[in-house]
């Protein structure tokens, strides 16, 4: 069963940036599709972005220009690249990889953006 693991949160003024990193233990990501959502409270989790194993990348309107999603399959790891930073991108981050049916979540890692 494949562990995730974020890091990387934390707390920036507007305008700043952030970059946020997991990587996963007992299991290679290289065949699965990465992904990372993020949730506000009251809300349902909102997938952010996602890269496939062939790179190919899908971002959440809001977001595109200002986040970049890569992989390092050697490394194990999916990062998440966040620019011009919002309130409104205040959030718990998520990292997710699914393969078919299966998926796994790691454990969160909160992002505050203040104006």
């Amino acid at each position: 069963q494949v562990q995730l693991m974020e890091s990387g949160g934390g707390s920036v003024q507007a305008g700043g940036s952030l970059r946020l990193s997991c990587t996963a233990s007992r299991g290679s990501i290289s065949v699965y599709t990465m992904a990372w959502y993020r949730q506000t409270p009251g809300n349902q989790r909102a997938l952010v972005a996602k890269i496939t194993p062939g790179s190919r990348i899908t971002y959440t309107d809001s977001v595109k220009g200002r986040f970049t999603i890569s992989r390092d399959n050697a490394k194990n790891t999916v990062y998440l690249q966040m620019n011009s930073l919002k309130p409104d991108d205040t959030a718990v981050y998520y990292c997710n990889c699914g393969f078919g049916a299966i998926e796994y979540w790691g454990q969160g890692t909160q992002v505050t953006v203040s104006s």
